[in-house]
């Protein structure tokens, strides 16, 4: 007894654990030998004294390793409850827009769509806010988005159909009741659908959508009758006042802001309502211009359009 305690005396452990003596190292029993309680088992181990080889430490590290690689896989394979939850909840809440938010988003799309102006159609437009809100923030936007746009363009479709009974006579004026009664519910639905166009059609699609809704009646409408409508325009402006001015202008002035490539298949149409369509004026060309004009002033005269009372003119420096 005395003589272990002398030889434990001279046993020094430094930073690793590895106990030394002072003339060298020193074998620990088999009761020493003992791993520490929680030390991570040696893999292939050297041999130590009592019998423990390098293939018992292999073998015992070796369980341990997949005792500790058990619980995560369970853990993989097991279904999270919080994902079936959310999932849930989102078809909770796009069942309560199908029956609730959407049907009454669409009655007062059809009333603004098919309004007049002299016509007078009661519409809570804060009402329909509050549901284009309750959608964005609910995460629908990308739905109330499709179905705005699929309900539009269902309606610009009856349009052009309406549009192609329609006489040449009467075609540039009907077109101009379409073309104005839908710029005209833009004017509404637009507004309305603000959260919608702020927070999902300029921030995720960079576009606008009054532009996008305008695009559609290109596409749907005016496209489709473009053929049709532009010879008529053309046949109007030679014969002035056969078609109101202002209903030229507003159709011409349409159609520019639609597809401004237009505008070159009937360059002297559209330069008559839109500034800069012709190339710059040329010094050369003066002479032209002013028999063009001379030539307009005479074919209104003998139209019926006088040049009215000339006696009150100012007389020239020559007379």
């Amino acid at each position: 007894m005395e003589a272990m305690e002398e030889d434990g005396l001279g046993i020094g452990d430094d930073h690793n654990h590895n106990y030394r003596a002072a003339g060298g190292t020193v074998q620990l029993s088999e009761a020493s030998a003992v791993p520490r309680q929680g030390a991570p088992p040696r893999r292939g181990g050297t041999p130590r004294a009592g019998g423990m080889d390098s293939d018992t430490g292999s073998e015992s590290s070796e369980v341990s390793e997949t005792d500790g690689a058990a619980p995560p896989a369970a853990s993989e394979g097991k279904p999270s409850l919080d994902s079936s939850s959310k999932f849930l909840l989102n078809a909770m809440a796009i069942e309560d827009y199908r029956k609730n938010h959407w049907p009454n988003l669409e009655k007062a799309i059809d009333r603004l769509l098919i309004q007049s102006p002299t016509d007078h159609i009661s519409v809570s437009y804060a009402q329909i806010y509050s549901y284009v809100y309750k959608c964005v923030c609910q995460q629908h936007s990308e739905l109330l988005y499709s179905d705005l746009t699929s309900k539009i363009t269902s309606h610009l479709q009856q349009v052009s159909t309406q549009l192609q009974a329609i006489p040449p006579e009467n075609f540039i004026e009907n077109f101009n009741v379409a073309l104005t009664q839908y710029t005209d519910s833009l004017q509404c639905i637009v507004p309305v659908f603000m959260y919608l166009n702020k927070f999902y059609i300029e921030s995720k699609l960079n576009r606008d959508l009054k532009d996008d809704l305008m695009k559609l009646f290109a596409d749907h409408v005016a496209e489709k009758h473009v053929n049709t409508l532009m010879p008529l325009l053309i046949r109007a402006h030679s014969m002035p006042f056969q078609v109101q001015p202002s209903t030229m202008a507003s159709v011409v002035k349409g159609l520019y802001s639609l597809r401004p490539e237009w505008a070159q298949q009937a360059p002297a149409l559209f330069s008559g309502f839109i500034p800069q369509i012709n190339p710059p004026a040329e010094e050369s060309l003066l002479s032209d211009y002013a028999a063009h004009d001379q030539k307009l002033q005479m074919e209104l005269s003998m139209n019926g359009f006088p040049r009215g009372d000339q006696s009150r003119k100012r007389a020239s420096d020559d007379s």
